[in-house]
């Protein structure tokens, strides 16, 4: 098996004895201890001038390689390009959009970086797996250096449909450049759908040959679905550990025998955290009985600090938690506990678990491992029940949530009285339904079924060599 590569924006590997059970992280370790290999990226540090040789770091078979990157250039990668032009439009959000040229030439510039400092490393017969849509450019430059290993790509978030995406002006350089890869894989059809939908009407000669197949100037990329999962079985674990600390029972007790709804989600825009207060505000409104019987958690660790949007996310939450909790709190109960901090992951579990109703409401998506976190976490006897936004991508595979729109508040309102009032016998039989799908596409097929087909495309590029 040739050795894989993975280049990510972060290298994260879990730390000795800190627990982790889902996500990117778990996934990338997995497939590059099955093989050995290097995984690529940044190593959070910013310099002013240039930047320090790579750093390279080895974990038995698995070596981490990173780097330091310009402080200017990152600031207009990062929060620039990447976060308020990229996402934005990823997200179907075009009133967030903002677009600089300048930004635009330093994210090519820091993925032209990437690919300097990841071509020594690179060795014939390396399989290189790219992550996520900070790094669109980097087959392009790869390419451009001489580099003819099989190049895949993931992309964690969703693929907008050709008339949003042709708002940004640079389009057809990202989509050439996401023609470039061997693999490109994507969260749902959906996704799929909408890239090669775009890259055939782009106007750059691409030719779509089948469902999953694009041909450019010769070069054949092949586009599927790879929904990512979590680790099934890790995360009950972690659930039933977090049963035993102190911090699970405090919880517990602190509740007085009222159901728990929770909500975890990046401090983001794109999650819907305030239309899911006001829903929230609204079922307390319109189904009196849930007063001081339910108790709603929201946790929300802060993201992209400093960047103006995010810090007025928080405000306009800290006000909307305010009002709520002013209209409707008593001498003992609380109805709404905004928390703007994380919780490590046992402890997250355990809280999880604990809550009748999940509450995952992201007006749109890739596709939300919390949602499939909140389900793995239940107990089997007496699960919770999962309010899921339909335009989250985990919404194609969990069927039986109960699914909402989330930019309807009476819908949403109407989703979390359901959940609340939903007999046993119909929560196990969804639970059952739900847990069954998380089995089938976890966190090890995903990464395997990618690899898989990856070192397929390897074998084929070396196959058409040969012919040469």
């Amino acid at each position: 098996m040739s050795r894989l590569i993975v280049v990510s924006n972060r290298v994260s590997m879990p730390e000795a004895n800190q627990p982790s059970s889902g996500g990117l992280a778990v996934g990338v370790q997995a497939a590059l201890q099955d093989s050995g290999g290097i995984w690529f990226g940044w190593n959070g540090n910013t310099c002013a001038t240039l930047s320090p040789p790579t750093e390279i770091e080895s974990h038995g078979n698995i070596q981490l390689a990173t780097m330091a990157l310009n402080e200017a250039d990152f600031e207009l990668y990062y929060n620039g390009f990447s976060n308020s032009s990229l996402w934005p439009i990823l997200h179907y959000l075009i009133g967030f959009f903002k677009f600089e040229r300048q930004a635009f030439e330093a994210y090519w510039r820091v993925n032209s970086f990437f690919a300097e400092r990841l071509l020594p490393l690179i060795e014939p017969d390396d399989i290189v797996w790219v992550h996520d849509y900070h790094l669109i450019p980097l087959a392009c430059e790869l390419r451009e250096a001489g580099v003819q290993n099989a190049l895949g790509f993931f992309l964690h978030v969703p693929f907008p449909a050709y008339d949003m995406l042709r708002v940004l002006p640079v389009h057809r350089s990202l989509l050439r450049a996401l023609c470039l890869f061997d693999v490109v894989g994507f969260q749902t059809e959906m996704d799929r759908d909408n890239f090669m939908d775009a890259a055939a009407r782009s106007g750059m000669g691409v030719e779509r040959v089948d469902e999953c197949t694009l041909r450019m100037n010769g070069h054949e990329c092949r586009a599927d679905v790879y929904p990512i999962g979590i680790d099934v079985d890790g995360v009950a674990r972690l659930a039933e550990q977090a049963r035993q600390h102190a911090d699970f029972r405090r919880l517990v007790d602190s509740l007085v025998g009222r159901e728990l709804l929770i909500g975890v989600d990046r401090l983001d825009y794109s999650k819907g955290l305030e239309a899911r207060f006001r829903a929230y505000e609204r079922l307390l409104s319109k189904y009196p009985t849930h007063r001081l019987a339910v108790t709603y958690m929201q946790i929300a660790p802060p993201t992209r600090t400093g960047v103006r949007a995010y810090d007025e996310i928080r405000s306009e939450l800290e006000q909307v938690s305010g009002n709520i909790n002013g209209r409707f709190a008593t001498t003992d109960w609380v109805p709404l506990r905004y928390l703007n901090a994380g919780l490590d992951r046992t402890r997250l579990m355990g809280v999880l678990r604990a809550a009748r109703v999940g509450l995952v409401t992201p007006v749109r998506d890739g596709m939300n491992l919390v949602a499939k976190e909140f389900i793995a976490s239940q107990d089997p006897a007496d699960p919770g029940m999962l309010v899921l936004s339909s335009l989250a991508g985990s919404a194609v595979e969990l069927e039986a949530a109960v699914l909402v729109n989330p930019y309807d508040t009476e819908d949403m309102a109407d989703g979390m009285a359901q959940a609340l009032a939903m007999p046993l016998a119909e929560r196990r039989e969804r639970y059952r339904a739900m847990l069954e799908v998380l089995r089938r596409d976890d966190i090890t097929n995903w990464r395997q079924r990618f690899v898989a087909d990856l070192q397929a495309a390897g074998e084929r590029r070396t196959a058409a060599e040969q012919l040469d």
